[in-house]
Order: C-alpha cells, then sequence, then structure tokens
C-alpha cells in the first residue's frame, strides 16, 4: 500500500496542532470527491479556491461540490483519529465511514488512507493489533490529548461532511420532481431541514451577491448585521 502514496513532498515543521513532522508527512494530496476526483487546487474545509460551488450553502445546481476541493492530510489524519475514537477499525472500515459520512462525497482511496494510519502509529497517535492479514486501528492517548486540542475543528469537518450529504439528498429530490415526505413539524423527512431554513440561506448568499461592489461603508455595515446574527445563531448574544 506505501507505494500507492507517494512521499515527494517531505517538510520539516509543525503542523496546525504544534506537532512536528519530519521526513513523510503526507503533504498535498487528496481523496476522491463523487463523482470526480478533486483538483490540486482549493481546500474542501475552507472553501473553494475559484469561488464556483459552494459547501456551505444552498442554491446552484450542485456541481459545485466536485471543483476545486481536497482534503489536506493533516485533516484526514484527525478525522482517522475521530472515527477511532467511535471504534476501533480497519482502514477499509475508515473509508467506508467517510464515504458513508458524506453520503459518497468524500472517499479516501486506500493510497491516501494507509499511509495516514501508518503515519499515525508512528507518532504514537494509534496503536495497532494485527488480526491474521489484517491489521486494526485502536486510538491511543496521545491520540485522544490530540483530538481533545483540536475538537472544535474536527466537529467542524465533521459537520460539513454531514452537510454535504444532507445538501446532496436534498438537491436530488429536488431535481426527482417528486413531492418531498416531511415530518411532523413541515422538515424534509430526508435531511431534517425545513423549507424557511433553505430559503433563508438561499436569501441571505443572494443578498451577499448583489453587495459584491458594496463600498467600504456598506461592507461594514453588513459585517456588522453578520456579527450579530452569528452571536444570536451561537447564542452568544447579550452574553
Amino acid at each position: 500500500m506505501r507505494q500507492a502514496y507517494s512521499h515527494g513532498h517531505s517538510h520539516h515543521g509543525r503542523n496546525q496542532s504544534g506537532t512536528h513532522h519530519h521526513g513523510h508527512h503526507h503533504g498535498h494530496h487528496h481523496g476522491h470527491l463523487h463523482p470526480r476526483h478533486a483538483s490540486s487546487s482549493g481546500d474542501w474545509f475552507s472553501g473553494s479556491a475559484d469561488g464556483r460551488g459552494d459547501a456551505d450553502g444552498f442554491g446552484g445546481d450542485g456541481r459545485g461540490f466536485t471543483r476545486s476541493r481536497k482534503v489536506s492530510s493533516d485533516d484526514l489524519q484527525l478525522m482517522l483519529l475521530g472515527l477511532l475514537e467511535q471504534n476501533p477499525s480497519h482502514g477499509y472500515e475508515l473509508i467506508k465511514a467517510l464515504g458513508a459520512l458524506s453520503n459518497g462525497f468524500y472517499t479516501p482511496s486506500p493510497g491516501m488512507v494507509y499511509p495516514a494510519l501508518t503515519y499515525l502509529e508512528e507518532l504514537g497517535y494509534a496503536t495497532v493489533e494485527q488480526e491474521g492479514a489484517k491489521k486494526r486501528y485502536h486510538l491511543a492517548e496521545p491520540g485522544k490529548a490530540h483530538l481533545d486540542a483540536n475538537r472544535h475543528r474536527l466537529t467542524l469537518m465533521f459537520n460539513k461532511l454531514k452537510h454535504v450529504a444532507r445538501k446532496m439528498d436534498y438537491m436530488r429530490q429536488a431535481w426527482s420532481g417528486q413531492p418531498r415526505t416531511t415530518g411532523p413539524e413541515g422538515e424534509d423527512a430526508r435531511t431534517g431541514w425545513l423549507p424557511e431554513f433553505v430559503e433563508a440561506r438561499q436569501a441571505l448568499k443572494r443578498a451577499l451577491l448583489d453587495r459584491t461592489d458594496a463600498s467600504p461603508t456598506e461592507q461594514r455595515r453588513i459585517a456588522a448585521i453578520l456579527a450579530r446574527a452569528t452571536d444570536e445563531i451561537t447564542g452568544k448574544a447579550g452574553a
């Protein structure tokens, strides 16, 4: 498996958590994004490099999901640790879990996952239990400490994968032309989203696009509005 993964991007330095990475850090590889491979530019978790597509919002034709997206090696390693925290797993089980979480949108290749797991083992973040020809990986205490130090970042990454999975379901339903199955409060049965929730996000996107040439004064006014809205959404208003 190691031969399928290039170690050509060696570097010395620190990753986002402050841990030194030496030698064969798995630098700039990316997994498979449905239905195409990701490109070499952009960062799926921080947004599109070219501005096309929208991993966070609603609307559009949905094809933008697959443009200019990648997942960094640090992000993949953190997600693997997060999955191992839930269940000790074989490598192929971790691949399936990420695919299921994202509804097939993000499924990393074995040539990406197995070297990442080996690297986590070398760091002491994961331990390996040999089961015949297979290896079952377990979260080690240093890995748990690394997770705890990056818990918010991990939650955001998993939530983005879940959001994309729901958006794909929502849009497939819209394209099908079939009436939606709704829950007791009118929410979409598959995604749990209310129509007014979807419409509000679409309206906000349109409003911001309409102000793309706003003056600095107008930008400050909009930024203040968004800051107040963010505080209300997160429960920080009046705190």
